[in-house]
C-alpha cells in the first residue's frame, strides 16, 4: 500500500462511515447528548497529537459553531509529565489518535472516566488501549493505514468528530441548511478534489524549481486547521520549513515575515471567513508576495500567482474534510520534486509514542 493509494481511498472511507460507521456514532451521541442537555456536562476537551491535534481544533470550531459548547484542547504533559490531573468531571473528553496508543493521550481519557466524565475514543484501533480506556469508541474503520504520513485516517477523523456534533444536535436548533444532504455529498466532493492533482503538482514544480526551502501556509476558521495539517505534511514529506497561522494571528506580528520571493499559501473557501481571507489576499498582493491560492471562488483563485481550484458547493463547516485532499497531494508531489521519498519519511516512524 503506497501513500498515493491510501489517499485515493478517501472517498471510499467516508462513503463507509457515513453509512455503516454511522450507526455507531448515532448510539455514542444518544447516550451524552442528554448530559450536556442537562449542564451535567457542560464543556469539551479534546486529547490529541500530530495530525490528529489538527482533527481537534476542527472539532473546536465544530463543537463551538454548531453546538454552542465551549472546546478546548487537552494538555496532557499536565498528567504525563507534572502528574497533575484536571478536573473533567463536567466534560466530554474526546481522545483522537490513529493508532490510539499514545500513552499521554490515553492518560487523558482515563482520568476523564475515572472522574466520571463522558469520554470517547476516537481510532483507527477499536481494540487499542484508548478504545479500552474510554466510555464509547468511534472506530474509524479506515483499513490499515500503511503510510507513515496520516491521510485517511486525518480525513476520517474530521468526518467522525462532523458526524458525532450533527447527532448530538439533532433535535436542537434548526439549522439554516440541511447537515444530512451536506453530508452524503462528501464522497463525491473528496473525488472531485482528488482531480485536481494536476494543479497541486504543478505548483509543486514551481517551488522546487524556485528552490523554496520555507513557506507560510495561512487559514482562517474551520480552515484553520486545514493550514496545520498541511504545514506538517510539506514538513514530512518534502522537509519543508512550512509555518502555519491562522489568517488573523499572521496579522499581529508574522506578517513582518511577507516578502517577494517568499510563497505563501493562502487556503481561501466560501464561506464566512471569505472577506477576511480576502481582505489579507489583497494586503499581501500590495506586498508583492506570490500567492498560492486553495480555493473554489474565482475571484480568490485569480490573485494567486499559482491556484489550486476546490469543488464547488461544499458547506464550510466540511469544507476541511475536502480542501486538505489537494494539500496532501501538492505534499507528496512536492517531496517527489525535491528528490525525497515520501513512503519514507526521514527519522519518522508510524506511531509515536509520547509520554
Amino acid at each position: 500500500m503506497s501513500l498515493a493509494s491510501e489517499i485515493a481511498e478517501q472517498p471510499a472511507v467516508a462513503a463507509r462511515l457515513l453509512e455503516p460507521g454511522r450507526e455507531g456514532i448515532e448510539a455514542i451521541a444518544a447516550s451524552v447528548a442528554p448530559r450536556l442537555r442537562d449542564r451535567d456536562l457542560d464543556n469539551v476537551v479534546i486529547a490529541a497529537r500530530g495530525s490528529s491535534d489538527h482533527a481537534a481544533i476542527y472539532g473546536q470550531y465544530l463543537f463551538g459553531s454548531r453546538l454552542r459548547l465551549p472546546a478546548g484542547l487537552a494538555t496532557p504533559s499536565l498528567l504525563s509529565i507534572y502528574g497533575v490531573e484536571p478536573r473533567l468531571d463536567r466534560s466530554l473528553v474526546i481522545g483522537i489518535s490513529q493508532s490510539g496508543a499514545s500513552p499521554d493521550i490515553v492518560g487523558v481519557v482515563a482520568a476523564a472516566r475515572r472522574q466520571g466524565a463522558a469520554s470517547i475514543a476516537v481510532t483507527n484501533d477499536p481494540r487499542s488501549e484508548l478504545a479500552a480506556a474510554a466510555n464509547h469508541t468511534i472506530d474509524l474503520a479506515t483499513g490499515p493505514e500503511l503510510a507513515v504520513a496520516a491521510t485517511k485516517t486525518y480525513t476520517a477523523e474530521l468526518l467522525a468528530i462532523a458526524l458525532l456534533v450533527t447527532a448530538i444536535g439533532r433535535g436542537e436548533a434548526r439549522p439554516a441548511t440541511d447537515p444530512e444532504a451536506e453530508l452524503a455529498g462528501l464522497p463525491d466532493a473528496i473525488a472531485a478534489a482528488l482531480a485536481v492533482e494536476s494543479d497541486a503538482e504543478a505548483v509543486a514544480r514551481y517551488l522546487a524549481d524556485g528552490a523554496h526551502d520555507r513557506l507560510i501556509v495561512v487559514g482562517r476558521g474551520y480552515e484553520y486547521a486545514t493550514a496545520r495539517e498541511l504545514a506538517l505534511k510539506l514538513k514530512e514529506l518534502a522537509r519543508i520549513a512550512a509555518d502555519p497561522y491562522s489568517a488573523a494571528d499572521f496579522l499581529h506580528g508574522p506578517l513582518a515575515l511577507a516578502e517577494p520571493g517568499r510563497p505563501i499559501v493562502v487556503i481561501a473557501p466560501s464561506g464566512a471567513a471569505a472577506a477576511d481571507i480576502d481582505g489579507l489576499l489583497e494586503r499581501l498582493g500590495e506586498l508583492g508576495v506570490d500567492r498560492i491560492v486553495v480555493s473554489d471562488r474565482e475571484a480568490a483563485l485569480r490573485q494567486g500567482a499559482l491556484a489550486i481550484p476546490l469543488p464547488r458547493g461544499i458547506a464550510d463547516w466540511l469544507m476541511p474534510i475536502v480542501s486538505i485532499v489537494p494539500g496532501q497531494l501538492l505534499a507528496r508531489h512536492l517531496a517527489l520534486a525535491r528528490g525525497l521519498d515520501p513512503e519514507a519519511p526521514r527519522w519518522i516512524a508510524k506511531v509515536t509514542l509520547t509520554r
